[in-house]
């Protein structure tokens, strides 16, 4: 199983958008991670910055942390591509129909860091049957 440091997750949002601006050849991961990018201007400097690698985002400092932001964007595209946890992509349906496609995301991610901040708490593996009944709630 792949599982990246922080310092690789940044340098692979780093260079996507890097990439994106020199119009180099990208690959397709990082084609959907530049997608997601482009949906976050705010994000554009903080990935442009020369610190970017080592920047802090403190809680206390009421600014979300782009690069944790983008990686649940991406690991919720993959969620709904193969939908799993099973119902995910039927409710993302819902509420995508209710909302938009991109705050449909949102709310799913609302889940997504509910659940994984329970596991962290509790010291155990996240629970997918919680975090899809918590979407499922959200979607109606």
């Amino acid at each position: 199983m792949f599982n990246p440091s922080r310092d690789q997750v940044r340098q692979f949002f780093v260079d996507a958008w890097r990439k994106h601006k020199a119009g180099e050849v990208q690959t397709p991961l990082e084609s959907m991670a530049v997608d997601w990018i482009a949906e976050h201007p705010e994000y554009h400097a903080d990935l442009e910055r020369p610190d970017a690698l080592t920047a802090d985002y403190p809680v206390e400092s009421g600014r979300t942390n782009p690069f944790l932001h983008l990686s649940m964007h991406l690991a919720i595209a993959e969620q709904l591509s193969i939908d799993h946890p099973h119902g995910i992509r039927a409710a993302y349906e819902r509420l995508a129909a209710r909302t938009d496609r991109h705050q449909a995301i949102h709310e799913i991610m609302e889940c997504l860091g509910q659940v994984v901040w329970e596991a962290q708490r509790l010291g155990t593996p996240l629970d997918s049957e919680a975090y899809i009944e918590l979407i499922r709630q959200r979607a109606g």
